[in-house]
């Protein structure tokens, strides 16, 4: 202690009452529909999503086997059920703008999937329209390259598109796939025609113009694709044309692509993302996850379910979260102040009071440590340890009446540099430069120095009381803590300091994010709290742990580091969500003050801390369940 089918067939069902045409989509939609029969042709056609050269007529548009709806099907549910039929849709309840957005969805969805059949029926049942009839056309004569009649599609398009300049942005990019195109056949003179005639006189993005004209001297269609890092006339380049051009379109017009799909992986995120518990690597793949159920990693049982579905949240939380203790280390004869993983995650180092240092390995299989090292002869104890950036190193401090700082090599365990200023200094906190090749130390004597791995002073400021250190990525930002409540950067190179943290209670300890946006303060009396470095605000100040003046060490953890861990006067281990200001979990089981926590970098599910009681916890995910255990607990809950 320290101070995730359509045509059928079957004749369609007669016209008789107002039932006929209704009767006759449910037929359809489940593979009854006669492909061959006049009924059965017009309801595929209705939404013109298969060719039809009548459909094609009638409708006065294009068709084609990728096309889309042009008309509502209103008319073929009319045809085939008579004149009862289409009262019949006419007395239908009107839908809402939401019911008719996820029918669109919902059929550009199925189109996706090819299933044009299905989309007709849907469409012609719900009176809806997949797309804009001009906006069809335009998407059908993109796909087969007819770029002079998409080019007159986008002057019916003009009265729907709300800013003026898009028109001109999008025949730019028609222009551009039809130059390109046009280079990849070797048709040089048309594609030189396209770029002078068509292009240059857009006066729009000339740079690109310039950089299109350099295509010109591309000696193959090999060198052209990788230069202008284009897939090559045909379906791809022209899908990802396409995907571009909706961008101007408004929704009502052409939904974006894949709209249905984006949708559900925001919905996904944003559950993952509200999750307290979550501690696995993001996967924005839709086959990795069920739509079916919410998504739930808790850990214990806080919501009423069936028991499959709560062992499958018990099974997540249980690989996740390290809210068990898996193993207590017990070598140390004395209080341990300290301990962390290194970068890799595969060593353990923890300081004590006795003054050693043990350097644990991690199983890369089953978790478990081992020691590996123990590194004698500091005097007073060891109150902090930094692992050098490449892990090749690592420095040991001691408490506040220590003068001296150990250089060990980790990988031989022995002592490169033992430093010592003067015997009047403190020095209680070092923190590596990323480089590797430096580092700073201090303590609250009044010294604050940088120094090369021979223990050589490079620099050093004058008059601040060091309460703890950290290297920003810039590698010339030190940011300490000192004896007046604050947190302040240090630049070595300019000599220039600046106020970053204020607070009003002294900050015992305090340690970065990777990104270097958050700082985790250690504050006296108050706990722990959270702040933004970037903006210089206080963020969030923590519930539930005991902190009064002793040297406690928190840290950020897990997978995107959505965790806080910290230990605490009161003998327990607590952990919060970075965006709850109460603990998700409070591990107990050291029985004096928990110094030190650290979680393991590489591996989200493994946390150690280290205690006034001499041992070393580490903490893992909770051992498997069955169904039974499952089941019981949850119909306790229910009860």
């Amino acid at each position: 202690m320290q101070a995730n089918g359509a045509g059928g067939g079957q004749q369609p069902p007669p016209p008789q009452g107002p039932a006929g045409p209704e009767l006759g989509c449910l037929a359809a939609q489940n593979g009854e529909a006669s492909s061959g029969s006049a009924a059965g042709e017009q309801l595929a056609h209705a939404n013109g999503l298969l060719p039809s050269a009548s459909a094609a007529n009638s409708s006065g548009g294009s068709s084609s086997p990728g096309g889309l709806s042009v008309n509502n099907g209103v008319s073929a549910a009319a045809e085939l059920g008579g004149g009862g039929g289409g009262s019949a849709l006419k007395k239908k309840k009107r839908l809402s703008q939401s019911d008719e957005d996820v029918i669109r969805l919902i059929g550009q969805h199925l189109h996706g999937l090819g299933l044009n059949q299905t989309v007709d029926l849907l469409m012609q049942e719900s009176g809806c329209r997949l797309e804009h009839p001009s906006a069809t056309k335009f998407r059908n004569h993109v796909m087969e390259g007819e770029w002079d009649k998409a080019e007159n599609d986008l002057n019916e398009l003009k009265p729907l598109v709300h800013s003026p300049h898009a028109i001109v942005r999008m025949k730019f990019l028609l222009l551009q796939q039809k130059y390109l195109e046009y280079l990849e056949d070797g048709k040089v003179l048309e594609a030189l025609q396209v770029l002078r005639c068509e292009l240059t006189p857009l006066k729009y993005n000339t740079d690109r113009i310039h950089v299109l004209s350099g295509y010109l001297m591309c000696s193959h269609a090999e060198d052209l694709r990788a230069k202008a890092e284009w897939e090559g006339k045909g379906t791809a380049s022209r899908s990802k044309l396409l995907d571009k051009l909706q961008t101007y379109l408004p929704p009502s017009v052409m939904l974006p692509p894949r709209r249905l799909q984006n949708l559900l992986r925001q919905a996904v995120e944003l559950q993952r993302d509200r999750c307290l518990y979550h501690n696995t690597k993001l996967d924005n793949n839709l086959d990795s996850v069920s739509l079916l159920i919410d998504h739930v990693c808790s850990r214990g049982l806080r919501s009423v379910c069936g028991a499959p579905y709560m062992l499958q949240c018990l099974g997540i939380m249980r690989k996740q979260f390290p809210c068990y203790t898996q193993q207590i280390l017990t070598e140390h004869c004395n209080e341990v102040w300290f301990c962390k993983f290194s970068n890799d995650g595969t060593k353990l180092a923890t300081g004590s009071k006795d003054t050693t240092v043990i350097i644990w390995q991690v199983d890369p299989d089953t978790h478990q440590l081992k020691l590996l090292k123990t590194l004698e002869g500091h005097a007073y104890g060891v109150s902090y340890i930094a692992w050098s950036p490449d892990d090749n190193y690592l420095v040991a401090c001691g408490p506040d009446d220590c003068s001296e700082l150990w250089l060990w090599n980790v990988q031989t365990g022995e002592l490169r540099t033992k430093m010592s200023q003067s015997h009047e200094d403190s020095l209680t906190s070092v923190a590596w430069n990323p480089d590797g090749k430096r580092f700073v130390t201090g303590g609250q004597r009044g010294q604050f120095y940088q120094c090369d791995l021979d223990g050589n002073l490079l620099d050093s400021w004058e008059g601040v009381r060091v309460q703890c250190l950290w290297c920003l990525s810039d590698g010339k930002t030190v940011l300490a803590s000192d004896t007046h409540q604050r947190i302040r950067g240090y630049n070595f190179e300019d000599l220039t300091d600046r106020n970053i943290v204020q607070e009003d209670h002294p900050i015992m300890s305090f340690t970065i994010s990777k990104n270097g946006r958050l700082a985790l303060l250690n504050v006296a009396t108050q706990g722990v709290h959270l702040w933004d470095l970037q903006d210089r605000v206080l963020v969030r100040k923590y519930q539930g742990v005991t902190q009064g003046f002793y040297t406690i060490h928190s840290c950020f953890g897990g997978h995107n580091e959505d965790f806080i861990a910290s230990g605490s006067e009161d003998h327990k281990v607590y952990i919060w969500h970075k965006r709850s200001e109460l603990p998700i979990a409070e591990l107990t089981g050291h029985t004096r003050t928990v110094n030190c926590v650290s979680w393991n970098p590489q591996i989200p599910s493994m946390m150690a801390s280290a205690s006034d009681d001499g041992t070393v916890r580490i903490w893992g995910p909770a051992p498997f369940i069955d169904n039974q255990d499952i089941e019981e607990e949850c119909s306790s809950m229910d009860s």
